[in-house]
């Protein structure tokens, strides 16, 4: 295992990863937390990652999978007692450090879960319909759709918010 051709991996993606996680979960805390451990799983499969055709997309497809895992099974824990509950909708932690405008990422958590996955893939870390399709398991004309839809959310919200 290369640890040095890792750890060089990790430094050049490692902020792309987390723009992209960030856009399609919303939850600065959560994107940071899934990453790491989509980083960590492919420390141990290096091997296998760094022969994908876009290891940062494995690392954010694994951190997205990630996030289902842990939602199935907090899903089926039992609260025992009524102590803090916390909403899913995240409040508006801070952003800063990502590039990403908070009220940019305001508009992305609106967006239809696949619509985030292929602003995620496309436009975060800059993949190509064809790759982005592999990587989430659809067809090309249904990333293209998916991003046609969310640019043109995203666009309108855009527009009407700089016209009030």
């Amino acid at each position: 295992m290369n640890q040095l051709e890792f750890q060089e991996f990790y430094a050049a993606s490692r902020d792309a990863c987390l723009r992209a996680v960030l856009a399609a979960v919303g939850d600065r805390q959560l994107a940071e937390d899934l990453v790491a451990e989509a980083f960590t799983r492919a420390w141990t499969s290096w091997p296998t990652v760094r022969r994908h055709p876009a290891p940062p997309a494995w690392i954010v497809r694994t951190a997205l999978n990630t996030r289902v895992s842990w939602w199935r099974r907090r899903r089926r824990e039992v609260a025992l007692e009524d102590g803090d509950q916390t909403p899913d909708a995240p409040a508006a932690e801070s952003v800063s450090g990502t590039g990403l405008d908070p009220a940019l990422l305001a508009l992305l958590r609106r967006l239809p879960e696949r619509q985030r996955e292929v602003i995620a893939f496309r436009v975060f870390l800059d993949l190509d319909t064809k790759t982005t399709a592999e990587v989430l398991g659809i067809a090309p004309g249904t990333v293209t759709a998916h991003l046609s839809r969310a640019v043109s959310t995203l666009r309108d919200h855009l527009v009407l918010e700089q016209g009030s």
